[in-house]
């Protein structure tokens, strides 16, 4: 008999072991985080703690004391809201800063959006029309107040014009045209501002949809409401955001042109309010919880201008 020569079978390597990528406790790319880490500290330093300690404010009873004195303050609940919202001035002021946004807020989106249409086609002296609107926007309060204050007093310019037509009692010291007039100040101030946004909403629209409407039989008019203002509703639930945000906080402009809300709390506004209650009267716990009402009143404006404005579904 002859013995088969039997070939040892092929040894098979193992199946290499899959490695799991391991999760970096600093996400994919840590140079990242270590660059944003100072606007980090800065959102918590500037807005975070200030907005938790004016949670902690409101619902204890506070007070300021003298540096390095010790004292003691008790949790008292709902206390200090419940003085506010019994508080006629308190409803005043966010009835001034409703009439305020009633009046600030369209007149904003509709006059930038029609200036920034405007120069986004002129050709010659772009720049410098474009500068002139942004100028009053760099220029601080202080300064352009004093402007106003001649135009709208009882003998200024406006009034002169005007002649028996014009109010009396004057426009600043007028109950029904204070919060007006302060609205129609503080769009013209910060209209530059939303011209810049929406120029630069401008430039992403093509000009094909433009070409098309023109060979449709569209006209200009019909043009700025099929294509522009279509085109640049992400821009106008921006400017309508800011526009609420920064009206909202009203203060410089009602506190330097009606003397700190006057006539009789015609023009005050919560920021005001917060501030002549937590400063001037020493009641920083009222004021505290006057700024967590506010808060809540933009976010919940806030909500609903994104839910209308921004098209968000259900």
């Amino acid at each position: 008999m002859t013995a088969t020569a039997t070939t040892p079978a092929a040894v098979t390597p193992p199946a290499p072991r899959s490695r799991k990528p391991r999760r970096r406790l600093l996400g994919e790319n840590p140079l990242g985080i270590l660059f944003s880490a100072p606007y980090l500290v800065f959102v918590i330093a500037i807005f975070a703690f200030p907005l938790g300690f004016s949670v902690y404010m409101a619902f204890h009873d506070y007070f300021f004391t003298a540096p390095g004195f010790e004292a003691e303050r008790p949790f008292v609940g709902f206390d200090n809201f419940r003085n506010v919202v019994t508080d006629p001035l308190v409803w005043r002021s966010f009835g001034n800063v409703g009439v305020f946004l009633l009046i600030n807020v369209p007149l904003t989106v509709a006059l930038s959006m029609l200036l920034a249409t405007a120069l986004n086609r002129v050709v010659h002296a772009r720049t410098f029309y474009r500068v002139s609107f942004y100028v009053p926007y760099v220029i601080a309060s202080v300064a352009v107040v004093a402007v106003w204050l001649f135009l709208f007093n009882g003998e200024g310019l406006v009034n002169s014009l005007l002649g028996p037509l014009a109010p009396d009692p004057s426009w600043l010291v007028n109950t029904g045209l204070a919060m007006p007039t302060i609205a129609l100040f503080v769009t013209w101030k910060g209209l530059g501002f939303y011209i810049l946004l929406y120029l630069a909403a401008l430039q992403g629209v093509p000009k094909e949809l433009y070409e098309s409407a023109q060979m449709d039989g569209a006209g200009k008019v019909r043009s700025f409401f099929s294509v522009t203002v279509p085109s640049v509703r992400p821009a106008t639930l921006l400017v309508v955001l800011l526009a609420t945000i920064t009206g909202a906080n009203l203060f410089t402009e009602p506190y330097l042109l009606t003397a700190g809300g006057g006539p009789d709390g015609a023009s005050v506004s919560p920021a005001l309010l917060i501030y002549q209650r937590g400063i001037q009267q020493g009641t920083p716990d009222t004021a505290a919880a006057i700024g967590v009402i506010l808060i809540v009143f933009v976010l919940i404006i806030a909500w609903l201008q994104r839910r209308f404005v921004g098209g968000e579904e259900r």
